[in-house]
C-alpha cells in the first residue's frame, strides 16, 4: 500500500502552492508539481480499483479523472493562477446506476463529498416527490448508522422556504427544501497521509450504496413504477 500513500511532500507542495500562488514560483517547482500529481494520481487509481469490487465506475484513469490545477480567472473573482488543491470525481457507469463521487485534497480542507450535486429540475422534481411521498424510507436511509457516523446529516443548498408545488407544513419539508442531495465528510491532514486513507475513503464511499440504490430507482421509473430511461 506505500505507493498508494499520499506522501507529506504532496501536501507540502499544496501549502507552498497557497503562499506562492503565481507563475513565476509554479515554473520553478515545475518538478515537484510533476511529482505531486503523479502521487495523486496513483492514489486515485488505487481507488478506483478498490470501489469497483463493490460498485461500477465509470472512470478508467486516475490522470483523466482528475481536475486541473489551473485556475479558470475569466468569471472569477479570484485571480490567482492555480487551485491549491487536487481534486476529482468518479462517476458511477450506466444510466441505471446514480449519483457521484468527489474528493479534494487540500490542507486543512480535505473531504469527499457524494451525491447529487446539481440535479436537472426533471430530476430533482422527482425527488422532491418521492420524498413526499415516503418521507419514512428517506429517514431511514439517512438515519442508518453509518452515514450519522460518516456524514451526520444530509448537506447541500436549499431553498429559503418551499418549492413551489409542495406543502409548506410537509414533515418532510426540511428534505423537500433540498437543491442538492450531498453526504460530505472530512478528513484532517494527518488523515490525508496515513497509509490507510484510501481504504478509508473507499470504506465511506461504500456506505452510501443504499442512498444510491434509493436515488436510482426514484430516477430511473415514475410515480407508479414504470421504467422511464
Amino acid at each position: 500500500m506505500e505507493n498508494t500513500k499520499i506522501l507529506p511532500n504532496t501536501i507540502t507542495f499544496l501549502k507552498n502552492l497557497e503562499t506562492n500562488n503565481n507563475r513565476e514560483w509554479f515554473a520553478e517547482n515545475k518538478q515537484t508539481y510533476i511529482e505531486a500529481q503523479a502521487n495523486i494520481i496513483t492514489f486515485v487509481d488505487e481507488l478506483i480499483l478498490l470501489m469497483n469490487t463493490h460498485d461500477a465506475i465509470e472512470n478508467t484513469s486516475g490522470k483523466k479523472s482528475l481536475y486541473r490545477i489551473y485556475n479558470d480567472v475569466r468569471f472569477s473573482k479570484d485571480k490567482s493562477p492555480y487551485k491549491p488543491r487536487f481534486a476529482f470525481s468518479l462517476q458511477r457507469a450506466t444510466k441505471l446506476k446514480r449519483g457521484g463521487y468527489y474528493v479534494n485534497i487540500q490542507p486543512g480542507n480535505t473531504f469527499l463529498a457524494c451525491g447529487f450535486f446539481s440535479p436537472n429540475p426533471e430530476d430533482l422534481k422527482r425527488i422532491r416527490k418521492d420524498i413526499e411521498v415516503i418521507p419514512g424510507a428517506w429517514r431511514k436511509i439517512l438515519n442508518a448508522k453509518p452515514i450519522i457516523a460518516n456524514f451526520v446529516e444530509l448537506a447541500g443548498n436549499k431553498v429559503p422556504t418551499f418549492p413551489k408545488g409542495f406543502p409548506k407544513d410537509h414533515e418532510a419539508i426540511d428534505l423537500i427544501r433540498h437543491k442538492q442531495f450531498i453526504l460530505r465528510h472530512n478528513f484532517t491532514d494527518q488523515d490525508v497521509i496515513d497509509p490507510e486513507f484510501v481504504n478509508k475513503t473507499n470504506e465511506i464511499f461504500k456506505t452510501v450504496r443504499p442512498f444510491f440504490d434509493h436515488l436510482t430507482l426514484v430516477l430511473t421509473t415514475d410515480l407508479n413504477g414504470e421504467i422511464n430511461v
